[in-house]
C-alpha cells in the first residue's frame, strides 16, 4: 500500500483518540505488544541556529524543519538527510500576531493573490532538498484561513508530499482541508521548548512519557535556536528511558505504520 495514498486523517484520528494496534507494523513483521511510535520534529533549522550541531547528531531518527531561503538552508537539509532523518519544508505563515520581521522570506500572508500563494510554496519546496513534506512556522492566521491552506494543499498533493500541522491555533482547518483533498496529514500534540528552560522541557518531556505510557502514537516539536542546546541536552537524557516503550520514528514512517 502507498502511504502517500492513504487516507489522511487517519493519523489525526489515531492521535486524537489513540486507537491504534500497539502491534500495527508497516512492514508485516511482528511488533511487540506495547512498543509504541513516536516521532519528534525539530524546527528552525536553516540559519544556523543554536543546537544544529547537537540536534543533528542524535543517535535516533528525527524530523528536521528547514526555513527557505536562508543562510544554512541547504547545508542543514543536505546534513540531515545524510544522518537518516526526514526532512520537511518549515514554511513560514504569517500569524495573528507578532512581527512580520519574524516570519523570514518568502512567507504567506493572508494579503497575497492564489497566484503569489503558489509560487511562493512551489519556490520554497524547490529551495529545500530532500523536503517530504511541509510543516508551518508560526501560521496561527493562516491555518485558520481555508482559502490559503487549499491552495497550499493543492501545491503539497501536487507534489507528493505529507503535511504535519504544527497545531499554533486550535483554529486550524489544516486537517479539514487535507483530508477533503486526500493529503497524508499528522498533527502536533506537545511543544517541547515554547518555554527556553531545562525546567519546562523537562516537564514536557514528562507528560509526552505519560502519553506514551497510554497512546500508541505521539509527535511533539522542539526547536533550534535560543532552546536549542537545552533542547537538544534534555532530549538525549529521555532517549534510553523512551526506547524502553517507544520507537524513535520519523514522520513518513509514522504516516506510513498507521496506514497499515
Amino acid at each position: 500500500m502507498n502511504w502517500r495514498k492513504s487516507l489522511p486523517l487517519l493519523l489525526a484520528l489515531l492521535l486524537s483518540f489513540g486507537s491504534l494496534p500497539a502491534t500495527a507494523n508497516p512492514s508485516g513483521e511482528h511488533k511487540p505488544a506495547g512498543k509504541k511510535a513516536i516521532a519528534f520534529v525539530i524546527d528552525d533549522f536553516g540559519n544556523n541556529m543554536q543546537g544544529t550541531e547537537e540536534i543533528l547528531s542524535m543517535p535516533v531518527p528525527l524530523t528536521i524543519a528547514v526555513m527557505p531561503f536562508l543562510p544554512s538552508t541547504k547545508k542543514d537539509a543536505e546534513l540531515a538527510y545524510q544522518k537518516g532523518h526526514d526532512v520537511i519544508l518549515h514554511m513560514p505563515m504569517e500569524p495573528m500576531k507578532g512581527k512580520r520581521s519574524w516570519l523570514g522570506p518568502g512567507a504567506i500572508t493572508a494579503d497575497l493573490s492564489d497566484e503569489e500563494i503558489r509560487s511562493r510554496v512551489e519556490k520554497a519546496i524547490d529551495d529545500v532538498p530532500h523536503a517530504i513534506g511541509m510543516n508551518n512556522h508560526m501560521g496561527s492566521k493562516i491555518t485558520a484561513d481555508e482559502r490559503i491552506m487549499r491552495i497550499i494543499m493543492k501545491v503539497v498533493k501536487e507534489r507528493g508530499l505529507i503535511y504535519l500541522d504544527s497545531k499554533t491555533t486550535d483554529k486550524s482547518v489544516a486537517g479539514k482541508v487535507a483530508a477533503e483533498m486526500g493529503v497524508p496529514f499528522a498533527e502536533n500534540l506537545y511543544f517541547l521548548d515554547d518555554i527556553y528552560t531545562v525546567p519546562h522541557i523537562t516537564k514536557q518531556m514528562e507528560k509526552i512519557c505519560q502519553r506514551i505510557g497510554n497512546h500508541p502514537i505521539c509527535i511533539a516539536i522542539g526547536h533550534v535556536g535560543p532552546p536549542g542546546k537545552k533542547t537538544a541536552s534534555v532530549l538525549r537524557q529521555y532517549i534510553p528511558r523512551i526506547q524502553k516503550e517507544a520507537e524513535f520514528v520519523t514522520i513518513s514512517k509514522l504516516i506510513q505504520q498507521t496506514a497499515h
